[in-house]
């Protein structure tokens, strides 16, 4: 088993090999980070780790009752993330390498990362001014009959398109060249899909490419039937943010 420390950066979102990642790096221990990667050399790659954080966590505390005016914000590293970091996070995220990483007024980031690798959470570590992990680089199987799968997919996927530029009433753009590689069709389609981060981490899991395209085919097929049928689409970032008890 191959094994690599990187940092660590959770999200609300899940990054799939291949795909291309914008961050705006507000927060001080991301942008601390940020600060450590521009020391690597640029012939080097830029790597960190993204993760996608489960349901429920990196939301504030809510209580009945008026809130303490006086109560300090919590702060460092594992902040919002509860006394075990691990348990807040999806165990298989993706590494990213930052192509770009420029530094605005105030020390705030602009990056530009793409997601290269697979990889399973073993430990955390919040003992420094930012989250690392431990984590094992995952190779991708291709699975039996990916290359006919991919096949079914793209198919479904423009069917899908069409379907999804109707329910939005905008345009669809047709002249993209989509690409014929088993593993690529399934992290596009994947990243593409209308959904939310349990189904889209589900697909990131998928123990090879056949697996992935498969269930890509049948939620592709699934989801294609209810656009027909929905005057709208709906919206699954409504259900990520904290509610009040006000």
């Amino acid at each position: 088993m191959t094994t690599v420390r990187l940092p660590l950066f959770p999200l609300n979102t899940v990054l799939f090999p291949g795909l291309v990642l914008p961050l705006n790096v507000f927060e001080e221990r991301y942008r601390a980070m940020m600060r450590e990667l521009l020391k690597t050399p640029e012939e080097e790659p830029r790597r960190f780790a993204v993760v996608a954080i489960r349901d429920g966590y990196e939301v504030a505390p809510s209580a009945p009752g008026m809130p303490d005016p006086t109560a300090e914000p919590e702060r460092g590293p594992a902040a919002g993330f509860g006394p075990d970091p691990l348990a807040s996070f999806h165990q298989m995220g993706c590494i990213a390498d930052a192509a770009t990483v420029r530094e605005r007024t105030g020390g705030a980031f602009e990056v530009l990362a793409t997601g290269t690798t697979r990889v399973r959470l073993l430990s955390v570590d919040a003992s420094g001014p930012y989250l690392t992990a431990e984590m094992e680089e995952l190779a991708e199987e291709p699975g039996d009959e990916a290359g006919a799968l991919a096949e079914g997919v793209l198919r479904a996927f423009r069917q899908y398109q069409k379907r999804l530029a109707g329910a939005r009433e905008r345009s669809l753009a047709t002249s993209a060249e989509l690409p014929d590689d088993p593993s690529v069709v399934s992290y596009l389609v994947a990243a593409a899909m209308v959904h939310d981060t349990p189904t889209k981490q589900r697909l990131l899991q998928a123990p090879d490419t056949a697996s992935r395209l498969r269930d890509e085919l049948k939620i592709l097929r699934g989801e294609t039937a209810i656009i027909r049928h929905l005057p709208s689409l709906p919206a699954f970032e409504l259900t990520r943010t904290p509610t009040s008890l006000n």
